[in-house]
């Protein structure tokens, strides 16, 4: 296998495992319909940069460890999952009105820093993308290749992808939202909305990860 073959062979899996909906892009819409669509960029540039260091370690054999150790999976686990359920009863919570958390600040107050930091700690804490990474990008390593120029060359393109793919949906989701306010629909409640549904989508990934075995 040349570079570039698997370079084209690892496009085609990262790509499919890209379009299927879950949790990172569960917060880059939530971002994009409640923050705008900087945050959201935000957000997604997070979550490509949690993947760039889990393609990182899993070139360098670190992230090995998760798929032969049940305790460093565990605690990683554990902690990803106390983190997903912290922020989806966090913004359940805000929206009955008994605490302002760092969630449901105001659009025009919060860093996008803030934002890059909760798709990339989301991204690093969820042990399910370094088991991916582990199982499937030595196979596309050609033999004699750098592993760890080729494993960042690889996680690159899945980013790339994963960029691409998150361009389209907040694109999307700022024509859904001039759409709502020509329906007078304001901000605030197309906010709680958005709010109410990745609220309880983060809880119910919380929930399945802090259940699961692998």
């Amino acid at each position: 296998m040349t570079i570039p073959s698997a370079i084209a062979s690892f496009a085609v899996v990262a790509g499919l495992l890209t379009i299927v909906p879950g949790l990172d892009t569960a917060l880059v819409l939530r971002s994009a319909a409640t923050r705008g669509r900087t945050h959201a960029f935000a957000t997604a540039l997070g979550i490509s940069t949690g993947a760039l260091a889990w393609g990182a370690a899993a070139a360098c054999g670190a992230t090995a460890l998760l798929t032969v150790s049940h305790g460093a999976y565990t605690a990683l686990r554990i902690a990803g999952a106390i983190y997903l359920l912290w922020m989806g009863v966090g913004m359940l919570r805000a929206l009955r009105g008994e605490q302002v958390l760092a969630v449901r600040r105001d659009p025009q107050t919060m860093r996008l820093s803030g934002s890059y930091l909760r798709g990339l700690t989301t991204n690093l804490l969820n042990p399910k993308i370094g088991v991916f990474y582990t199982a499937m990008l030595p196979q596309f390593i050609p033999e004699g290749a750098p592993h760890l120029a080729t494993g960042l060359l690889l996680a690159l393109v899945h980013d790339i992808e994963g960029m691409a793919w998150f361009a389209l949906l907040i694109l999307g989701a700022h024509q859904i939202g001039a759409l709502l306010r020509r329906l007078r629909l304001s901000r605030r409640a197309v906010r709680r909305s958005m709010d109410a549904v990745t609220g309880t989508v983060l809880i119910g990934f919380g929930l399945e990860l802090a259940l699961s075995e692998r």
